[in-house]
C-alpha cells in the first residue's frame, strides 16, 4: 500500500529538489566528457575510479548542504511575512512576524485569531485600518517572541471565520481548526527555536471563542488562553474542559454583540450565531477547572480617557493547580472591542460595536498574563475597590464547581 501524502505542506520551505537535479546533470556531463576523454590505457580504470569517487562525494556534500538548508531553523525571515500551507489538501493562510535578532532560544510563540469576518491583513494593519493587534509586532521585538495571525476558512457569509464550540451557530465554517493551530505549533516550532512550555493563544470575539475551543482541546500544546469580547458556549459540541489551563477573559459591560450577561450573539440578536453563558459563569468554569482562589486581587486602573465612556478594573484568581490562574478584565461600559490606547477605532466602528476603551493596551495586559503567569499583576494602578464586591466575582462565587449543564 502507498505511503499517504504528508497532510501539511508549507508551501515556502526552502526545496533541495532543484538544486539537487542541477547539480547531478552537472556531474553526468562533466563524467561523459572526461570519460570519452581519457586515453585507452591500462590507467584508464583506475582514472576514473577517482573521478567517481569524488564526484560521488562532490554530490553528497553538496545534497547534505541542500538537506541541512531545507531542514535549517528560522526559514522565516525576520520581519512580517504572509504564508500559506496545505493542511489535507485544503491552503490555508497565516501571517507570521520573526523579531529581528531574537538573541536567545526558547523563543515564546504568541497566535493572534481574528474575529469573524476579518482578514489576517485586517489584523496586521496591511490593510490600513487602525487595529490593536498589530502592537503585538512591537512587543515580540522588545520581548523577544514570535507572533502568528493564523486565517480561518469562510463560513456561513463568505468571510474567515473560526470553527469554535458553539453548537448552535449555524456561521461558522465547518473546518478542523484545532488541527490547524497544531500544525501551526509543530510547523513553526521545527523552523525556529521555540519553547514548547511558551506558547500562547490570544483572539477577539469568534478567535475569543476559539482560544477557549483551544484551552479545552489542545492544552497539552498550549500554556494559556485570552479571550476578549467571548465567553463560553452555552450550547457546547466540545467536550467538557478537564485539563487545568491558565486563561485570561477581556469583556466589556456594553457589548452589543456578545452580551455580558450571556444570551443570543449578534446586534440585533441572531440565533444563527449561538449563545453563550455569562462572563461571570465562564469565569467560574475555569475557576472551578484550575482549583483557583474563590477571591480575587483586584485592580483598578487609571481612567486614561476620560471620554471614552469607560474604565477597567481587573480581577486575578491565582493559587489553582500547578499555578494556574483565572483572570478577568472588566470593561465597564465599554462595548465589542479590544481596548487600546494607540489604536484607537473610529466613531462610525463605536456606532455600531459601541465604545472601545482608551485605557489599556490589550496585547501589553495579555503578554503581561501569558509571561510569568501572571508575576506582573501587582503594578497595576490600585486596589481601592475591595476584592469580592464586583458583581461578575460575586455572582461567580454563588456557583458550585462543576461545568455547568451543556458541557
Amino acid at each position: 500500500m502507498p505511503e499517504s501524502p504528508n497532510p501539511l505542506i508549507d508551501n515556502d520551505r526552502p526545496s533541495c529538489a532543484g538544486p539537487q537535479a542541477a547539480l547531478a546533470k552537472l556531474a553526468a556531463g562533466w563524467l561523459q566528457q572526461h570519460f570519452s576523454a581519457l586515453p585507452q590505457t591500462n590507467m584508464r580504470q583506475p582514472n576514473m575510479t577517482y573521478i567517481a569517487a569524488g564526484l560521488i562525494l562532490a554530490i553528497a556534500t553538496a545534497t547534505t548542504g541542500c538537506r541541512n538548508l531545507g531542514e535549517t531553523k528560522k526559514f522565516h525571515r525576520a520581519g512580517l511575512a504572509t504564508k500559506s500551507l496545505s493542511l489535507d489538501g485544503v491552503t490555508r493562510r497565516y501571517a507570521i512576524y520573526v523579531p529581528e535578532k531574537p538573541g536567545a532560544t526558547n523563543l515564546p510563540l504568541v497566535f493572534e485569531l481574528h474575529g469573524g469576518g476579518v482578514s489576517i491583513e485586517d489584523m496586521t494593519g496591511e490593510s490600513g485600518y487602525k487595529t490593536p493587534y498589530k502592537l503585538w509586532m512591537d512587543l515580540a521585538d522588545s520581548e523577544k517572541f514570535i507572533v502568528v495571525y493564523p486565517e480561518g476558512l469562510n463560513g456561513a457569509y463568505g468571510k474567515p471565520t473560526w470553527n469554535d464550540c458553539r453548537a448552535n451557530a449555524s456561521v461558522n465554517s465547518g473546518a478542523d481548526d484545532v488541527q490547524f493551530i497544531s500544525a501551526l505549533i509543530d510547523l513553526i516550532s521545527a523552523a525556529h527555536d521555540i519553547d514548547p512550555d511558551s506558547i500562547y493563544a490570544s483572539g477577539t470575539s469568534n478567535g475569543g471563542l476559539m482560544t477557549l475551543r483551544l484551552a479545552v482541546e489542545l492544552p497539552d500544546k498550549i500554556a494559556a488562553v485570552a479571550a476578549v469580547a467571548a465567553a463560553m458556549p452555552d450550547h457546547s459540541e466540545c467536550r467538557p474542559p478537564a485539563q487545568p489551563i491558565s486563561v485570561l477573559f477581556m469583556n466589556g459591560t456594553n457589548d452589543n454583540h456578545l452580551p455580558y450577561h450571556g444570551g443570543i450573539l449578534s446586534n440585533p440578536p441572531n440565533p444563527d450565531h449561538g449563545s453563550v453563558y455569562s462572563t461571570a459563569t465562564s469565569v467560574a468554569i475555569w475557576k472551578a477547572i484550575n482549583h483557583t482562589d474563590q477571591i480575587p486581587v483586584s485592580c483598578n486602573f487609571p481612567d486614561l480617557d476620560t471620554k471614552d465612556g469607560s474604565t477597567v478594573t481587573s480581577y486575578n484568581y491565582a493559587n489553582g493547580v500547578k499555578g494556574k490562574e483565572v483572570a478577568l478584565y472588566e470593561v465597564t461600559g465599554g462595548g465589542h472591542s479590544a481596548p487600546s490606547i494607540r489604536e484607537q477605532y473610529s466613531a462610525l466602528f463605536e456606532r455600531y460595536f459601541n465604545r472601545q476603551n482608551h485605557d489599556i493596551e490589550m496585547t501589553t495586559e495579555v503578554w503581561k498574563f501569558f509571561r510569568g503567569k501572571n508575576r506582573e499583576y501587582q503594578q497595576c494602578f490600585s486596589k481601592s475597590r475591595p476584592p469580592g464586591l464586583p458583581h461578575a466575582a460575586t455572582e461567580s462565587a454563588k456557583i458550585v464547581h462543576i461545568p455547568p449543564p451543556g458541557w
